[in-house]
């Protein structure tokens, strides 16, 4: 009797503790999925809605949270490429994502005689206002994600305030953790990403490639319009009216990697009507891979694109260009284009470096040799071909020389700065051999990124050519002449060409100056 008891009390207990035990592994399976369900809803509401439209200065910008293993802020400058700043700790990665101006409070800024300073402190202050409002937007959805989660998997209401309040819970340590681990000092130390990642050589730190660029990405929306209005704008244009067959070709040098240049260029494309570009070189700075981006720009300019390498410009450079179906490299080498018989060879140097001098300014006689060299090499390519060449390309003016009575028009750059004159004629050259005009281009880029240093900036300079259908000689030219950093004036300067004289010296070129917002100013060149 007293065994069936203790049997019956024993089996009593062991079922008692198999269902305590059951039930605590049901709690806890419980409790494991509602902490699942919380994070996912947690991250996929973070994903949808972890973001906000914001202005940071003239910029609208997009500012975003999403998860991360370490935190850090990453500052997006299309088409610049990125800045990573180790900012913070924690599971929240910011990330910053400049976009486009707002016309309005970028014209505030440039007439505002204090406009740039008070924007760096508006820009400090408005970036700080909407990381708050960005952080309180998170807490917001990721909770609303998480109880929605919850709500469509338990629909139970105890485990979906649960799943909220872990997902909160989760959330607001998230990101007191990055407050509290927040270090201002990151921005000194950024690491650069894209096009960017030569900006420390060229333009110095983060900041004053923001606050420059701000500017000049300013300046330039206005001075495109401007330039698409020069012809119906002013009524002191030359009386030379190209006939409808003329060719036009839009000479461009020296981009020197600026990329808000791209859309000045294509404005006078389509302005102009223009039939063929050349560029004579030193589309970038330091001839890397990365920098083959922003090559990529010439096949949306929609007309033959000619390219002979600067001493910037490495082979890599060239084969990135000629990946555009719209380009044709041209190394010691005779193409048509257009119509036009050019011949064309690249800088014998590969010099990517901050500052270039010319020769004649501290470089080897055995660098001056060899840029005279690429001239004569090219000369005797020239006069290799099968029939007359209308235009020669060199980058450096020094390689000019050896190709007087070679070709009538020869086309440089390198120099910064523009110039025409007439080649001196050779002692051995044949009588009826034409007489040969060097055209040297300004830099189409305003020298690039390190342009945005200068207190005098330099012009975006390119020039227009005119060239007759029949005989393809030189008309008439026109120079496009756009105001650097911190200048508003675009300037088209028309010039009847007329070949050189017997004396040696071009005829002084006939032109009118057009320029709706005044002159552009000149500054030194550099190479």
């Amino acid at each position: 009797m007293r065994s069936g008891l203790r049997g019956t009390r024993t089996g009593v207990v062991g079922t008692w503790r198999r269902l305590v035990a059951s039930r605590a592994a049901r709690r806890a399976a419980v409790a494991f999925a509602v902490l699942v369900v919380s994070l996912v809803g947690t991250v996929a509401g973070l994903l949808l809605g972890g973001r906000l439209a914001a202005e940071v200065g003239p910029f609208r910008a997009e500012l975003a949270i999403t998860p991360s293993l370490t935190g850090d802020t990453k500052v997006f400058i299309p088409p610049l490429g990125a800045l990573s700043l180790d900012s913070h700790d924690g599971p929240a990665h910011l990330s910053i994502r400049v976009g486009a101006l707002d016309q309005s409070r970028a014209e505030a800024i440039i007439t505002s005689p204090n406009g740039f300073t008070l924007a760096s402190q508006d820009a400090v202050h408005d970036l700080k206002e909407d990381a708050i409002r960005l952080g309180l937007r998170t807490l917001g959805v990721t909770v609303l994600g998480s109880l929605v989660l919850a709500g469509l998997v338990f629909r139970n209401a105890r485990r979906v305030a649960w799943a909220g309040g872990l997902s909160l819970a989760v959330t607001v340590a998230s990101l007191g953790a990055g407050a509290a681990t927040f270090e201002p000092q990151a921005i000194e130390e950024p690491r650069y990403e894209g096009l960017l990642v030569n900006a420390p050589a060229v333009v110095g730190d983060a900041r004053r490639i923001a606050n420059r660029y701000e500017e000049y990405t300013a300046q330039l929306q206005r001075l495109v319009t401007n330039v698409t209005r020069l012809y119906a704008t002013v009524s002191s244009v030359p009386v030379f009216q190209p006939d409808p067959s003329t060719i036009k070709v839009l000479h461009i040098s020296d981009m020197h990697l600026n990329p808000a240049a791209w859309s000045v260029v294509q404005t006078v494309v389509n302005q102009f009507d223009i039939d063929l570009v050349i560029d004579t070189g030193d589309i970038v700075d330091w001839g890397s891979t990365a920098e083959a981006q922003y090559v990529s720009s010439i096949s949306t300019l929609g007309v033959p694109y000619v390219f002979i390498r600067g001493n910037h410009d490495s082979a890599a450079t060239a084969e990135a260009v000629a990946k555009n179906r719209n380009a044709i490299v041209l190394e010691d080498s005779v193409r048509t284009v257009g119509g036009l018989t050019i011949a064309g060879i690249g800088d014998p140097r590969f010099t990517p470096d901050k500052e270039t001098s010319p020769p004649g300014s501290g470089e080897s006689q055995e660098t001056k040799e060899q840029v005279i060299a690429s001239g004569e090499l090219l000369a005797g390519t020239i006069r290799d071909h099968d029939g007359p060449v209308d235009i020669a390309l060199v980058h450096d003016p020094a390689s000019a020389d050896p190709l007087a009575t070679a070709t009538p028009l020869v086309l440089a750059g390198h120099e910064h700065q523009r110039e025409i004159s007439t080649l001196p004629r050779p002692d051995d050259a044949p009588a009826d051999a034409p007489q040969t005009t060097l055209m040297v281009e300004g830099s189409t880029g305003g020298a690039g990124l390190r342009g945005l240093e200068d207190k005098e900036p330099l012009p975006l300079e390119m020039s227009v050519l005119y060239f007759d259908d029949t005989d393809h000689k030189l008309q008439a030219y026109d120079d496009i002449t756009v105001g650097g950093t911190g200048l508003s004036e675009v300037s088209l300067e028309r010039h009847i060409y007329q070949p050189p004289g017997e004396n040696g010296a071009p005829a002084s070129p006939s032109g009118s100056p057009t320029s709706p917002s005044g002159p552009a100013s000149p500054s030194e060149p550099a190479s």
